[in-house]
């Protein structure tokens, strides 16, 4: 019998922070990525603490895995315009993070940037996009490819492997068909639950560790109370500026797109915010997990709570 489990972008944010929980993170990315992944460390996600919608870039999850590489993990509810913009940044701001000054180009760190999307970013029929850099010829469309030099200098075998990966696993569009391992995991990140026959790896662990029945009390009241906000924006998206969205799509003029859907998403995300710290507050949460579910710092917690 089945049981509802934890969401996975909650277990980000809270419990896979832990070393004891890194199989459960382990296990997807080995499933997505298609080789074993063995996670080194949890880095610093957050570049700029002290303002929320400046140019800087804060991820859910941010990792080094074995191989050095290191993987950004984002989940992502609401609807954004420019989100393959912002997805670009991350990874090219988390480069130059990485590069210290001094370091030779060849010390570049492999990124890899995995989406999970709960609304449909673009059109097409599949629900899983791989994104990589290929230089293809513009005469002969031959592929160009490293030296043998290259190839022992950098450790790779093609110039894909040295530039950034990109992952958009668009949720919804999942159709709860099974047909491999890959599938398992996300029919749980879809419906957040895991079939007894389900045989990916991490998803056994990840069963008895996001068992929602199985948390202490705190722990629970911030999920629920998290749950309830994720409801709440979900209905602000519609009524703050999805009829803004719609009326711009309907009339097929860019001005009207821009102001729909930027304008008012600029207010609908400020608006959310503050509504989401007062719900947490009202419900007994601290300000500290206030601010780690909300996105915000502390300092911005209590502003608003002043």
């Amino acid at each position: 019998m089945s049981r509802k489990l934890i969401s996975f972008d909650w277990a980000i944010k809270k419990l896979l922070r832990s070393k004891a929980n890194f199989g459960i993170l382990e296990g997807f990315l080995s499933e997505l990525l298609k080789f074993d992944i063995k996670i080194l460390e949890i880095l610093e996600s957050e570049s700029n603490p002290d303002y929320l919608y400046d140019k800087f870039n804060r991820v859910d999850l941010k990792v080094k895995d074995q191989q050095a590489n290191i993987i950004i993990i984002e989940v992502q509810y609401s609807y954004e315009s420019d989100y393959l913009q912002r997805i670009l940044f991350g990874v090219s701001k988390t480069i130059t993070e990485h590069l210290k000054e001094g370091d030779p180009y060849e010390a570049i760190t492999k990124v890899i940037s995995v989406n999970l999307l709960y609304f449909n970013l673009g059109i097409g029929k599949d629900y899983i996009y791989k994104g990589s850099t290929d230089f293809i010829g513009i005469h002969n469309n031959d592929q160009l490819k490293l030296s043998k030099k290259q190839k022992q200098k950098f450790e790779q075998k093609t110039i894909a492997e040295l530039y950034p990966e990109y992952y958009l696993i668009n949720i919804n569009r999942f159709n709860d068909v099974a047909k491999d391992t890959l599938d398992e995991w996300i029919f749980f990140l879809k419906n957040e639950e895991i079939k007894e026959d389900f045989s990916a790896k991490g998803l056994l662990e990840a069963k008895e560790k996001l068992d929602l029945m199985k948390l202490p009390a705190e722990q629970r009241k911030a999920y629920e109370a998290y749950q309830d906000d994720l409801h709440y924006q979900a209905s602000m998206f519609e009524s703050s500026y999805g009829e803004g969205y719609l009326d711009g799509v309907d009339k097929g003029i860019e001005k009207g797109i821009k102001t729909g859907i930027e304008k008012g998403i600029d207010k609908g995300k400020l608006e959310n915010i503050r509504q989401t710290v007062l719900r947490m507050h009202k419900k007994g949460l601290d300000i500290e997990m206030i601010a780690e579910f909300a996105g915000i710092t502390q300092n911005y917690v209590k502003n608003i709570l002043k």
